[in-house]
């Protein structure tokens, strides 16, 4: 990364969870609404910032090993909007494409951390990074940037995140293509999710015959939750945890 000072600070990103999701309308510009509940999570990724002679952001996985996520990430997006040269290396414990806001929320912790709260600003970097910046439990509405705070309650939720990235704009272009169903468990995308990668199906099932309970979607895909505590390979049991 360059020569650099000590580190200056460490920001935890929590992973994000969306418990419903009802898509309620669709704008001129082409962005769908929504009306979501979406809860913060105790795990997630963490985030390293330091000064250095030359500002760079990097993504690692858990064993050290790089990740190319490209320059126009949403770290890099957001460094620029809060205007600041620093370096950040993110230590990526939240799988992309897993429809848990892993983007979002190291945007959201950078935003945090440079005193940017202001949801419709957040949203305009990504639709998921207003609540991230919120945290918590809430009602998000409009593109995400409309963020009602909801009391916390202690959950706990499994969640099984399958070896498949699902495109959300992809997932979207389904819906619309397939008339723009109603989920029958409470997410609305699931039934397009299950068009773009039909193979999520049998995560689904997997963890639905290990909990005895039908599992939910997360978001646009493709993490699998259900609620309470089912521990077993590939899952992850996580707690809710309260707003910044």
């Amino acid at each position: 990364m360059g020569a650099m000072s000590e580190e200056i600070l460490r920001l935890f990103a929590p992973a994000k969870l969306t418990t419903s999701l009802r898509v309620v309308g669709r704008r001129n510009d082409g962005f769908h609404l929504i009306d979501a509940d979406m809860v913060s999570l105790d795990f997630g990724d963490w985030l390293f910032v330091t000064e250095a002679e030359s500002p760079v952001v990097e993504f690692v996985d858990s064993e050290g090993n790089e990740l190319h996520l490209g320059p126009d990430n949403l770290v890099s997006r957001a460094l620029r909007h809060v205007g600041s040269d620093v370096s950040v290396r993110i230590e990526k414990v939240i799988a992309a494409g897993a429809g848990l806001g892993g983007g979002s929320a190291d945007a959201a912790a950078i935003l945090h951390w440079a005193g940017h709260s202001d949801p419709v600003a957040a949203a305009s970097l990504g639709a998921d990074v207003a609540f991230c910046v919120v945290g918590g439990h809430a009602r998000v509405q409009g593109i995400g940037e409309l963020i009602e705070q909801l009391p916390f309650e202690e959950r706990v939720f499994t969640l099984l995140t399958p070896p498949v990235m699902c495109s959300t704009p992809a997932v979207y272009r389904a819906w619309d293509d397939l008339g723009g169903p109603s989920g029958d468990n409470g997410n609305d995308l699931e039934p397009a999710a299950l068009v773009v990668a039909p193979e999520l199906a049998r995560w689904r099932d997997e963890l639905g015959d290990a909990a005895g309970i039908r599992p939910r979607l997360a978001g646009s895909g493709s993490t699998w939750f259900v609620e309470g505590d089912y521990p077993g390979e590939g899952r992850v049991v996580a707690h809710t945890s309260p707003a910044r």
